[in-house]
């Protein structure tokens, strides 16, 4: 018998963007759905519309004055919104899954739903903790700081009061209960994120020798990637690079590229909607990033039978292995990288082979026919 109950998407984000996070409850999204089940997303911009641009606009004021002000802001006026878009969504509704996309998300929906039947599951997005996030070198807080502190309290009073929590890999939930703890109390499990099969059949348009996708922030460390793509050149391996996104970086990534002599090889795409039909188009997949703790552009490449050039950090250690789907490169070292592209890229015999292990890969461990049931079935059988 089908289970009649929805559930609800609970995000910050709107309900259409081109993130990770978008990306991980829209498959989630998608595959419940196809179960006949029903599937709402709730977000601050369901509630009192008209009232949402003169609220949240002062944080953009704020970042530019004291910064730490900004997160508050943000923080604060998004999960009064949420939290009023969830009561009402949840006084309309009975037995029900809310699926919150953060801590945040997750305390609006405790403090809106109605009784235990309407029970809350938080997915893990974020690495130690949303605070360790935003006190990035570059970003808004000072590490241990009030405001630093203030959210970490915020998680270390939610986490253990949630009926489960989605990990996307293991080296997440490591990363959290190594400061908390008591979250291990919590029904909980290490789910993979996951997206449907690509269509295989490449565009017709000129596409270049490297793709990589990601918001043009320091986080996914562009600027390596052009390095990288100087230094081969320099070999004489003038290789090409697409690179999908936006972000904060985007003048400076122009500027680098100019600087180092590659507006010839690199070109710097936007957002685009259509990204996966474009993918079995390329012969590799770049990855730089430093931090992550999953990466949905990995396993969308892995998808599409691209080998992968990435650094070996624990969330991607777990997603593919060095010397089978991905060749790892140290992100500290441009000039070793380079040699690592220059090989794989020499030997269409080693692409083709890794490529294969990548699509197989896929198919195994990261395919939305695999894993939706799985989620499915721990969102809604945990207590």
């Amino acid at each position: 018998m089908e289970d009649s109950r929805p559930l609800i998407v609970a995000t910050n984000f709107r309900e259409l963007g081109s993130t990770g996070v978008h990306t991980h409850f829209q498959q989630v999204a998608r595959y419940v759905e196809q179960s006949g089940m029903r599937v709402t997303v709730v977000t601050p911009f369901s509630w009192a519309r008209s009232l949402t641009y003169p609220v949240f606009a002062p944080r953009l004021v704020l970042a530019k004055v004291y910064p730490p002000a900004s997160v508050v802001w943000y923080r604060y006026w998004h999960e009064v919104f949420l939290r009023n878009a969830l009561r009402r969504e949840l006084a309309a509704t009975g037995d029900c899954v809310v699926y919150a996309q953060g801590p945040l998300e997750a305390r609006a929906a405790l403090r809106a739903r109605t009784g235990p039947n309407q029970r809350v599951v938080l997915a893990v997005h974020f690495r130690v903790s949303q605070a360790d996030e935003y006190a990035e070198p570059g970003r808004e807080l000072k590490r241990g700081g009030r405001v630093f502190r203030a959210i970490r309290q915020v998680e270390r009073d939610v986490l253990p009061r949630l009926d489960g929590i989605v990990y996307v890999t293991k080296w997440a939930r490591e990363a959290v209960l190594s400061w908390l703890p008591e979250a291990v109390a919590v029904p909980s499990t290490v789910i993979s994120n996951f997206v449907a099969q690509i269509d295989d059949t490449p565009v017709t348009e000129p596409l270049a020798d490297l793709v990589s996708t990601g918001r043009l922030d320091d986080r996914k460390n562009h600027r390596f990637l052009l390095k990288v793509l100087r230094l081969a050149a320099d070999a004489g391996h003038h290789l090409t690079l697409d690179i999908y996104g936006e972000g904060p970086l985007r003048r400076e990534l122009e500027e680098q590229t100019r600087a180092l002599g590659l507006t010839e090889q690199v070109r710097l795409r936007g957002v685009r909607s259509d990204i996966r039909r474009f993918l079995p188009g390329y012969k590799a997949y770049a990855h730089a990033a430093y931090a992550e703790t999953s990466s949905l552009a990995i396993i969308e490449a892995m998808a599409a039978g691209l080998p992968i050039l990435a650094g070996g950090i624990g969330p991607i250690a777990e997603l593919v292995d060095d010397g089978s789907e991905a060749r790892f490169w140290p992100l500290d070292d441009p000039e070793q990288a380079a040699e690592i592209l220059i090989d794989m890229m020499d030997s269409e015999q080693d692409r083709s082979k890794a490529g294969a292990a990548a699509r197989d890969r896929f198919h195994r461990d990261y395919d939305a026919s695999v894993l939706g049931p799985r989620i499915r079935s721990f969102l809604f059988d945990i207590g």
